[in-house]
């Protein structure tokens, strides 16, 4: 009973442990700085409260579903020894994961709203629809490929930094020819990516996939694969941008 007791608490200690600073940081300056009482202090508190709830569950979620299930599906595809369905697999997971990504969903429904307004596409709801969905597919792509470049360096043993070098590289030439309305989209979306659904998988597919190949450190080879994740998106919405 006690140690069950344990297993609720800890979480919860945890998650108010990790919020601290936030919320000492929102009370000094709205109480020292402005100098103004904190407004509907009861709904921040049952806010704050299922926050604190809602990652506690995330966490340990992630601890019992989706970290395992991602390294014992890289184990399987090890051992099973066919690179073309685990090439397969992981861009479908880096395809499926980004484009179910909510981060990903508001940026791009955002990028279509503001497109509208400053007459890049028609202000209708058919073209705000067609250009958030072109978004999102072209990133889901892009780290789709991203994922299946990372576990190609993970069996190949390319060195991680050669790639990311030549990638930011990319990244900055394109910069001086992407029209400039699509840019600052492109960066964020290098961000939205790594996110609640992208980054569990992706790591734990990396983790396991060098753990199950024998001369493969996971510390050394089982990381990288979310910086390429955000890398690729950004070289592919620039892209997107000139196209359309």
């Amino acid at each position: 009973m006690k140690s069950q007791l344990q297993q609720i608490i800890l979480p919860l200690w945890q998650s108010t442990r990790d919020l601290l600073p936030i919320i000492i940081v929102i009370a000094f300056f709205q109480l020292v700085v402005l100098q103004k009482p904190i407004p509907n202090m009861g709904q921040l508190l049952v806010g704050t409260g299922l926050v604190v709830l809602g990652l506690s569950l995330f966490v340990k979620g992630l601890e019992i579903g989706l970290f395992p299930i991602g390294e014992s599906m890289a184990y399987a595809f090890a051992r099973k020894g066919s690179v073309t369905w685990l090439l397969i697999f992981a861009f479908s997971l880096g395809f499926g994961t980004t484009i179910a990504e909510p981060a990903l969903i508001a940026v791009a429904d955002k990028a279509a709203e503001v497109a509208a307004i400053g007459h890049v596409i028609a202000d209708t709801d058919v073209a705000r629809s067609s250009y958030a969905s072109g978004l999102r597919l072209t990133v889901a792509f892009s780290v789709g490929l991203a994922i299946v470049i990372g576990v190609l360096r993970i069996l190949k043993g390319w060195p991680i930094h050669y790639l990311i070098i030549g990638g930011y590289m990319g990244v900055v030439i394109m910069t001086f020819f992407a029209p400039k309305e699509i840019i600052g989209i492109a960066y964020d979306s290098g961000g939205v990516t790594t996110s609640t659904i992208t980054v569990p998988l992706v790591t734990a597919l990396g983790v396991g996939l060098a753990s199950s190949i024998k001369g493969r450190n996971p510390m050394l080879d089982g990381f990288g694969l979310i910086a390429f994740a955000s890398l690729t998106p950004m070289i592919f919405v620039m892209g997107y941008g000139m196209l359309i």
